[in-house]
């Protein structure tokens, strides 16, 4: 027997796979924010099974965006500096179960999402 799929995470899914190539970080960037947030609501209920749960799949995440970056351009020095960074800081967080490191990295992505959205603007206006 098939197992049901849950709708919004085929959604969320098929948003990833056919993606543009410019909005992929932002749905990566979403992505962590989400399971950050998860992961912070687990926490405050002690569930450290799903703490460790939503941090590596952030991690994941993180991975992921640095792999993705196009070495040539420059401003991606930068970047795989800061995404490996935070990459640590999840490890940390999840190892001290610490809520303020898990803060820490979900403003740096707030705020590298909320420069992408802007850059797509300036790119492609609507």
């Amino acid at each position: 027997m098939m197992a049901v799929n849950n709708p919004y995470q085929s959604y969320e899914n098929n948003q990833v796979l056919f993606a543009k190539k410019e909005e992929l970080p932002l749905l990566l960037y979403t992505g962590a924010i989400k399971f950050i947030l998860q992961a912070r609501m687990a926490m405050e209920k002690k569930d450290w099974e799903r703490t460790n749960d939503r941090i590596i799949r952030a991690q994941k995440i993180v991975s992921e965006l640095m792999v993705t970056l196009d070495m040539d351009i420059e401003v991606s020095k930068s970047l795989i500096l800061l995404y490996d960074y935070m990459k640590q800081r999840l490890i940390e967080a999840n190892t001290k179960k610490d809520e303020q490191l898990l803060r820490e990295v979900q403003n740096m992505l707030t705020e590298l999402q909320e420069t992408w959205k802007e850059a797509m603007k300036i790119v492609r206006p609507t």
